[in-house]
């Protein structure tokens, strides 16, 4: 177990250097002074200014020198846990980033376990009572919510409880543990948007994994020796169909975590994605930089523990 331990670690720490390598020249190579547009807004309306004031920005935006120096400059600040300085914010990347950062979290830990709660029935359901109106029922309500986006899903409940109920979410956010109820409502139907989505992939991949274990000859026997179908379902079936399930949820919430860009910005909440958005309109690269960083971290992380939980569900996998 620790050497696939160690393994599965140097995979995760070359996946991150990977994703801050891409968005770092990603970052770089779009096109226009970073210098001009922090002084004038855009680049070609500040005719006024002064050579040496564009050079001066540059300088304190670290940009006078070469690129590979200031990828290496970025990384060693990265180690030390150095975010480096928001251009717009004046301020330092780390403290604003961990701030904003519980509430991506919450909000994609709602989703994320609301959206299982309700697709692991729905798919067991469908898959046991095959070709009946319920798994009609919860096929097509599946269907249903992965055709529609959740941002489009995100604007009818604002119009809808607006217009009928006169609701609206409330503005800011609150710490859970402070402020629960208040934290319940903010983030009730922002989790629940995204679940919908998260429901109907978790629920279309638990039937056809259920129905391809329900015909393994290890249920057969079960079924032959007299054992309950309660037993059977759990103990044999669900805990073999859980496996390619348990890698799309967590891959599903890795996704999430990046995701809710437009969610955050619909409802208010000031999130890392509502940051992130804000950052690349203004071209705000250590902000950028910093965001795609740490969901990096947090993607991997989350791939290294579903790859630690297969041996438990599955005795036949072995990770040595």
């Amino acid at each position: 177990m620790s050497a696939f331990l160690a393994r599965r670690g140097i995979y995760g720490i070359f996946s991150i250097w990977a994703a801050t390598l891409l968005v770092f020249l990603l970052l770089r190579v779009l096109p226009g002074d970073l210098a001009l547009f922090f002084l004038v807004g855009r680049e070609g309306a500040g005719t006024g200014l002064r050579p040496e004031d564009v050079e001066r920005i540059r300088h304190i935006m670290g940009l006078d020198v070469p690129l590979y120096m200031q990828y290496l400059n970025w990384i060693w600040g990265l180690i030390r846990l150095d975010f480096g300085e928001s251009v717009w914010l004046n301020a330092a990347v780390a403290p604003e980033m961990f701030h904003r950062f519980p509430v991506t979290l919450q909000l994609a830990v709602g989703g994320t376990v609301l959206g299982t709660i309700f697709g692991l029935p729905l798919g067991i359901i469908s898959a046991v009572k095959q070709d009946t109106w319920g798994d009609y029922i919860s096929r097509v309500t599946a269907i249903f919510f992965l055709a529609f986006p959740t941002f489009w899903l995100a604007l009818m409940a604002l119009l809808i409880g607006v217009h009928l109920f006169e609701w609206m979410p409330p503005i800011g956010y609150n710490v859970i543990w402070q402020n629960p109820m208040d934290t319940l409502k903010q983030m009730a139907i922002p989790a629940l948007i995204l679940a919908s989505h998260q429901m109907a992939i978790v629920s279309r991949l638990t039937r056809s994994s259920m129905l391809e274990v329900l015909r393994e000859d290890y249920v057969r026997t079960a079924r032959a020796k007299g054992l309950g179908e309660q037993t059977i379902l759990v103990r044999h079936a669900l805990r073999n169909a859980l496996i390619p399930v348990i890698t799309v949820i967590a891959l599903s919430f890795g996704g999430l975590l990046g995701g809710t860009v437009v969610l955050e910005s619909i409802f208010s909440l000031p999130g890392v994605g509502s940051l992130t958005l804000e950052a690349i309109h203004s071209r705000d690269l250590p902000v950028t930089q910093a965001a795609v960083f740490l969901l990096a971290g947090v993607f991997v992380v989350i791939n290294l523990l579903v790859d630690m939980s297969y041996g438990w569900l599955d005795p036949r996998i072995r990770v040595s």
